[in-house]
């Protein structure tokens, strides 16, 4: 549902449409959520509110009321003839529930929706409570009001005869009827909450007041003498005020008249506008704030009046028929039931705010106060006095088809394209060129454009720069980046020209952007490390070996390349000296290894004394001694599990096999007459410090 906002009556009073056939989206869910990228600027679709789920019928509803705790509200509809409940603490149907016939009124009798009376066509009369329908009965005639009385229990059915039937709910059964003055049939009744005087509004155009005390008719109240006309006048509804005093009535051709008790001469007289019968009067005295206000409703409009001087204050009008409206207390919202089928819902924040289980609205309300909404005049033009001399029409201001503005005047926005239309005959051929124009300039511009160098006549420095943005930006952003008065120096002045073979310019651009190179890959984006390294290899074992001309010829042509600077000829370089002493190094570590394995083996002690050229008896006896010893733990070691294996050279490798080192044991002495160590203090000849002598004894 979508938040309608009209404004009317006195100072614009707004009035917020929150449900109703007018407001409803005919598209399924299903497409509007495929075209949320266009409803995001739909004012409309953004301002949606579903106040209560499933508040509708199949086909109409009949009569709506809300609970007197102000919880529930109960509907009746058809078709099928049906009752709906809806929990405005939920906002949802709380159930719905069918009947045989279709329901004319009902009044709740209980705080809730438990209890409830319902008068059908067929003239019956259903009590129903919260596990179904209760109760049945049946009156002579066909019903076409009730009205309950709380305080004695009564329940009164005005039918199409001279009788208010009455049942009381207490006894259980039928009371006597209350005989009314007339021949006809019985429109409306009404019961005064605070006296409970009985009115009873009836075709011959006159209002009947019963004592419920007294069982008695007070008085008689001729409602066609106030009324100029000679065609017959009906009674159609009636409605008492809370303060027990003001009474209000409504006849079927569109008057509403208020009176007060203690006279019979209408205090104010209003007219619908539509010649309708007015079908409902509610006093809105329940909101303190707002108490001089009353609401009068027919089938095509409701309108809310100011009792005191009988000014307009807003009107309410669907797109259907209403059969029914409820005012919810302590707020400005009300409930509509229609020919529709779904039921409207009305806003009104002049006359009393949001309830409380809907509070969200005035939120809502107040943000699209603040914005623009389609006024009295959208569908009109403004236009000055010189325009209307132009156009030939002041003869039209006269008739009221101008309206007076300011400077100026209104005029529908139909007739002044008509009225142009007839005084510039050209005027449409000249727009029409003129949308024509636009359209083809629209698609010039979508057309794809090359994307070649920049041709800039202010462009005197840095034209590769300046084609190297267009690549990246495209050329609308070079040419304002041109035009702009903040950077234009640096395309023209020559202080700001860019020195690419600079040190910094090469250290903030190392690898250059290179286009339409010819030849080899290898040689346009220059060799890598692992390339050279092979290089590198091969020279070494001198299979592929150049001569000394290649080199030259090859450095003459690396000269000439001028693609491949020197930064990174000079990165490449040191990767590949690197990666060569790395491979150098491993080289000589390995050769050392196995030429030291190689001459690795076990010597005797003769071997031994050969190599290092000396004699056993060219020794001192002190050496030989030593030479014997070494030579003795040598040969322990061989008939062991360690092997020692000597080089000429004074270098030596041992092997051997770990084993647990095992503990000596301890020497007791167990034999006698050993000392084993005091076992006992010696107190002879000391002082002792205790008293006790006896201790130690």
């Amino acid at each position: 549902m979508v938040l309608k906002s009209t404004s009317n009556g006195l100072d614009g009073v707004s009035v917020y449409q929150i449900s109703g056939t007018n407001v409803s989206r005919s598209l399924p869910e299903w497409i509007a959520q495929k075209r949320k990228k266009a409803l995001k600027n739909d004012l409309e679709y953004q301002t949606r509110v579903e106040l209560i789920q499933d508040f509708e019928f199949s086909e109409a509803s009949n009569r709506i009321k809300v609970s007197p705790d102000g919880q529930f509200a109960m509907a009746t509809g058809t078709y099928k003839p049906q009752i709906h409940v809806y929990d405005f603490e939920n906002l949802s149907l709380k159930f719905d529930r069918h009947t045989d016939s279709e329901n004319v009124d009902f009044v709740i009798t209980s705080a809730d929706w438990t209890k409830s009376v319902h008068l059908q066509n067929d003239r019956s009369i259903e009590f129903h409570s919260k596990g179904g329908i209760h109760y049945r009965s049946r009156i002579p005639t066909f019903g076409r009001s009730l009205a309950y009385n709380a305080a004695s229990a009564d329940l009164l059915v005005g039918a199409s005869g001279n009788e208010i039937y009455r049942l009381n709910l207490d006894q259980g059964r039928f009371l006597n009827p209350y005989v009314l003055d007339t021949t006809q049939g019985v429109n409306h009744v009404s019961i005064n909450p605070v006296h409970g005087l009985v009115a009873a509004g009836l075709e011959d155009g006159t209002v009947e007041f019963w004592d419920s005390r007294s069982r008695q008719r007070a008085a008689k109240l001729m409602v066609s003498d106030q009324l100029s006309g000679n065609a017959p006048v009906q009674v159609s509804t009636t409605a008492f005020r809370n303060d027990g005093l003001n009474f209000a009535c409504g006849t079927s051709d569109g008057y509403s008249l208020l009176y007060d008790l203690r006279t019979a001469t209408p205090l104010l007289m209003r007219d619908q506008g539509f010649g309708n019968a007015v079908d409902k009067i509610i006093w809105l005295d329940e909101n303190s704030s707002n108490s001089d206000l009353f609401l009068t409703c027919d089938k095509k409009i409701a309108k809310v009046w100011d009792r005191t001087d009988g000014k307009f204050v807003c009107s309410m009008e669907p797109d259907v028929d209403i059969n029914d409206i409820e005012y919810v207390p302590d707020s400005g919202m009300f409930f509509m039931a229609n020919e529709g089928a779904p039921m409207h819902t009305f806003y009104v924040p002049n006359i009393g705010p949001a309830p409380a289980w809907c509070s969200f609205l005035d939120n809502i309300t107040e943000e699209l106060e603040e914005k623009p909404t389609n006024t009295t005049y959208s569908n009109f033009r403004f236009i000055t006095r010189e325009d209307v001399t132009k156009l030939n029409i002041a003869h039209l201001v006269s008739k009221g088809v101008l309206k007076g503005y300011m400077h100026g005047y209104f005029i529908n926005s139909d007739l002044y394209d008509k009225v142009n239309l007839i005084a510039n005959p050209n005027s449409y051929r000249d727009e029409r060129e003129r949308e024509i124009k636009k359209k083809i300039e629209k698609e010039r511009e979508s057309r794809i454009r090359s994307t070649g160098a920049v041709k800039h006549t202010k462009v005197k420095v840095n034209k590769d720069f300046v084609t190297k943005l267009q690549e990246k930006s495209g050329s609308k952003a070079v040419d304002r980046l041109v035009n702009d008065d903040r950077f234009k120096e640096v395309f023209e002045d020559e202080e700001f020209a860019i020195d690419e073979e600079s040190h910094d310019y090469k250290q903030l651009n190392p690898v250059k952007a290179v286009k339409d190179v010819s030849g080899p890959v290898s040689e346009r984006r220059g060799k890598t490390a692992a390339e050279d390294s092979d290089d590198e290899r091969m020279n070494s074992h001198g299979k592929y070996a150049r001569s000394d001309n290649e080199e030259s010829e090859e450095e003459e042509s690396d000269s000439e390349d001028d693609h491949v600077s020197r930064a990174q000829k000079e990165a490449q370089q040191a990767k590949v000296q690197k990666q060569l002493e790395k491979l150098r190094r491993k080289k000589q570590e390995s050769e050392d290894a196995a030429k030291f394995m190689s001459e690795m083996k076990v010597l005797s002690t003769n071997e031994v004394n050969q190599t290092r050229g000396k004699s056993a008896k060219s020794k001192s006896f002190g050496s030989q001694v030593k030479h014997h010893d070494r030579v003795s733990k040598i040969e322990k070691l061989k008939k062991g599990d360690t092997k020692l294996r000597r080089h000429a050279r004074g270098e030596a490798e041992m092997t051997f096999i770990p084993k647990k080192e095992h503990k000596k044991p301890k020497v007791r002495f167990e034999e006698e007459g050993v000392d084993k160590g005091r076992t006992q203090q010696r107190f002879d000849g000391r002082r002792r410090a205790s008293n006790n002598a006896f201790r130690g004894m």
